[in-house]
């Protein structure tokens, strides 16, 4: 067996080189990844018993046994004069592995993200479903942390999140944050979001709306006065919209699409591009409902929302992937081969640019 490597030195790396992971995979040295690439450390091949020796030495007894009995394990962890990380460990060819991602302990503004300015006047709301999307490490997580971070400097509200596991921690400031983890604080989202009702929410967090009953207690909370926020794998809005349409039966779809239309406020669909001289940059996709988008969802149109978001955008303030896709190649953040690669519309995208001969 190779002499186990000091797994708390490994987890410094990923900040000395500022890298997002650390994958731990047998027959593998160590692997970190800068700008959305993998990178081999100079580090001997790890093999199963060395990273099991490592991979145990954070845990308590209690992930130790979830972890056998399930072969999985999603967990949070701060490491004293480190930083604090979201971990993965999972098994592959009878050995184990482990994956980690760096959590900020900071928590970003959204002028740090340069988010759309739009963003400010939507997490105003009282009431209403609010969704970022994307593929997984397209910054969902850090971009729903500062719409929290923005409520919680300047409302006075009870904000529940419900993640697995609880990524940022907020600081209560102006809101009282009652973050729980599913696993250790609660069974599931759909049961978590079942009592929420019960615990005085003004706003809940879905760390991801995975099934049907947590996406219809969503829905449920976004009709009855609550601002909602959740997370999807989809990438752009009409996606968005069908996924959550098609999770329910053919009966159920109508009255979804009505609980849909009338609560669905925003969704925000994006991706982090490598860019050009280093470093990565998100590229959203922003839609706002409006009367005539929450008509398309309500009449199962929904392959007609996109063409609604391209139309009067200095007064909605939406955006298309596309056009924010060519802004930062005429602006020279990313290569126009970056862009086509991303490209939820491809053949649009390559059009445009060849118009503008870029």
């Amino acid at each position: 067996m190779a002499q186990a490597l000091d797994i708390r030195k490994l987890l410094k790396s990923v900040i000395a080189y500022k890298a997002s992971d650390l994958h731990l995979v047998s027959r593998s040295e160590p692997q970190i990844r800068i700008d959305g690439r993998l990178v081999a450390l100079n580090l001997p091949i790890l093999d199963g018993n060395t990273i099991e020796e490592m991979a145990y030495s954070l845990l308590t007894e209690k992930q130790k046994k979830e972890l056998e009995e399930h072969d999985e394990l999603d967990f949070a962890i701060v490491l004293p004069d480190i930083g604090r990380f979201r971990a993965n460990y999972y098994k592959t060819l009878d050995d184990l592995a482990c994956a980690f991602r760096i959590i900020p302990i900071e928590i970003p503004t959204l002028d740090d993200l340069n988010a759309n300015k739009d963003f400010k006047q939507i997490i105003k709301r009282e009431k209403g479903l609010i969704l970022v999307t994307g593929p997984t490490g397209s910054g969902k997580s850090t971009t729903l942390a500062a719409l929290l971070n923005e409520i919680n400097e300047n409302e006075n509200r009870h904000i529940i999140t419900v993640e697995d596991p609880v990524e940022f921690v907020h600081t209560n400031k102006k809101s009282l944050f009652s973050q729980r983890n599913v696993g250790s604080d609660t069974k599931s989202f759909s049961i978590a979001l079942k009592y929420a009702m019960r615990q005085d929410p003004d706003v809940i967090l879905i760390g991801e709306m995975r099934d049907q009953e947590t996406i219809g207690a969503a829905l449920t909370a976004a009709e009855t006065g609550h601002l909602v926020f959740g997370t999807l794998h989809t990438n752009s809005a009409p996606q968005t919209i069908n996924r959550i349409i098609d999770v329910f039966t053919g009966d159920e779809q109508p009255q979804v699409r009505a609980q849909l239309s009338t609560s669905l406020v925003a969704v925000i669909s994006q991706a982090l591009l490598p860019k050009i001289g280093g470093g990565r940059i998100a590229a959203q996709e922003y839609m706002i409902t409006n009367p005539a988008i929450a008509n398309l969802i309500r009449e199962d149109k929904v392959h007609q929302v996109y063409s609604q978001m391209q139309l009067n955008q200095s007064e909605t303030g939406m955006v298309t992937q596309t056009q924010q896709l060519t802004e930062y190649v005429q602006k020279r953040l990313i290569t126009r081969k970056t862009a086509v690669s991303y490209a939820n519309r491809p053949e649009e995208l390559e059009r445009i640019l060849d118009s503008a001969n870029l």
